[in-house]
């Protein structure tokens, strides 16, 4: 991250924005790396128990989960691209302050500390798709084998990402989705030539705007993990700086030229944020009907370290037992591409929280990669560690999903707050755009105000 620090404005570094699709596509790929933590622990894992609890009937909820969000994500990126500050530095504006750090900062270390849960469930389900893949010892689901899998899983992730260089990231993160999500949507739509058939009525019926009794909290969850969660939306804006996108609109002279450059990058960030949509809504979707059509009908959810011989039923049910090495092949592959995108997307984050603390300089770019070094070598030894002990997947990932839909009311509050102090008027999307980040932010807010209630033990629904 230090040669042609992207986090640094210049205007050696200005660069024209392409025009139109076709000369835009070497410019997308932030997008294509939220996609890579995207499709992983809440697709594979949320959606899919969510599906198989509960059958077609909330599959509308899929679709909002994914849409809805988009609107706040794209405005942050906005703010991002056109002051070159990522987000962490953003939400620390917002008042009032605790000492050094804006509240919703003192609450982002309360969201980091419950994704621990959920990024240590992601660990072990790496770990546990190749211990039964690969056992040690005997017993694919034994203490031994589980425990040497897991030490490989974190030493693994540390040395492939020590260097963080974000041209590495992103080519290996686009690798690891098309490989398990291309296979996924092929068995989704070729489910029904199987004895797991579904029909046009499952799916219309799935698009009746209900919630069934007893399945709001795992619906909530499911809100907070699928689609762009608060992870994904404050992680974007990293990518955005280390794809170039704010160096290249340079800094802000007040200038019709720098006006025109910045709503030509912000126009390709929305090219990219589009292309990311539809990869994660897609597969989205399909994780979730091959959860409501093969594992709703024999009454199996994912539970525990079962949860990925569970999971394997979707194949192995459909296409034989052959089907399960595919499987967990897969399975690694798309938790390893969530963790793949984690890893590097939390290293900054917590070393940007640091900065805002005081602890350095976040313009100095030496500093700045010597703590991002330090949380990736430390953060995934932390997520193994807490996966040792908890050894409940799918437990660990549903509390890191409804402590995001918590964080994501105060993302709302921190994106407002900067459309209005921040971003400069001439920037401001147009009244289309306007009336999705409202509706996106009431949407947000309504299901952070549900979480709030459910975590102090109100219960609604």
């Amino acid at each position: 991250m230090t040669a042609g620090d992207p986090y640094r404005l210049t205007p050696e570094g200005i660069k024209e924005p392409p025009q139109g699709w076709r000369h835009s596509l070497r410019y997308l790929g932030p997008g294509l790396v939220l996609s890579a933590a995207i499709v992983g622990a809440g697709e594979l894992v949320a959606t899919t128990t969510l599906g198989a609890e509960v059958g077609f009937v909330i599959l509308w909820l899929v679709i909002v989960s994914t849409l809805v969000k988009v609107a706040v994500q794209i405005e942050l990126a906005r703010w991002t691209i056109s002051t070159g500050q990522p987000a962490l530095t953003g939400y620390n504006k917002v008042p009032p302050a605790v000492g050094r750090l804006g509240w919703i900062n003192v609450l982002w270390v309360v969201l980091a500390l419950s994704k621990v849960l959920q990024t240590g469930g992601i660990v072990g389900s790496v770990a546990v798709a190749f211990s039964i893949l690969l056992p040690i010892g005997g017993d694919p689901l034994g203490f031994t084998s589980v425990l040497v899998w897991t030490l490989v899983v974190v030493a693994g992730t540390v040395a492939a990402l020590y260097s963080n260089r974000y041209a590495l990231i992103e080519k290996v993160a686009v690798g690891l989705v098309v490989i398990f999500s291309l296979v996924t949507v092929v068995i989704a739509v070729g489910l029904p030539f199987t004895p797991f058939a579904y029909g046009a009525d499952d799916l219309l019926g799935g698009l009746t705007l209900s919630i069934p009794a007893g399945a709001l909290g795992a619906a909530v969850a499911m809100f907070g993990l699928t689609g762009v969660s608060v992870d994904e939306i404050s992680s974007y804006p990293y990518w955005c700086i280390e794809k170039g996108y704010a160096r290249w609109v340079g800094p802000n002279d007040g200038s019709a030229d720098w006006e025109r450059r910045a709503k030509g990058w912000i126009r390709v960030m929305y090219k990219d944020a589009l292309l990311s949509w539809v990869v994660y809504t897609v597969t989205t979707m399909a994780f979730f009907v091959m959860g409501a059509a093969v594992l709703h009908p024999q009454g199996i959810v994912p539970e525990g370290n079962e949860m990925i011989t569970t999971l394997s039923r979707l194949y192995t049910d459909t296409l034989g037992e052959w089907a399960s090495v595919l499987f967990l092949v897969g399975a690694i592959a798309v938790l390893g591409s969530t963790l793949w995108a984690a890893t590097p997307a939390w290293s900054r984050m917590y070393a940007n929280l640091l900065s805002c603390a005081g602890v350095f300089d976040w313009s100095d770019p030496v500093a700045r990669t010597r703590w991002v070094r330090v949380f990736t070598v430390a953060l995934p030894v932390v997520w193994g560690v807490v996966y040792l002990f908890v050894q409940s997947p799918v437990v660990m990932i549903l509390i890191g999903g409804v402590m995001s839909g918590v964080f994501l009311l105060a993302a709302v509050v921190a994106v407002w707050y900067l459309r209005r102090s921040e971003i400069d008027p001439r920037l401001h999307g147009g009244a289309l755009f306007t009336v999705a980040l409202v509706v996106s932010s009431v949407a947000i807010g309504l299901v952070g105000v549900y979480s709030v209630l459910n975590v102090f033990g109100f219960s609604i629904g």
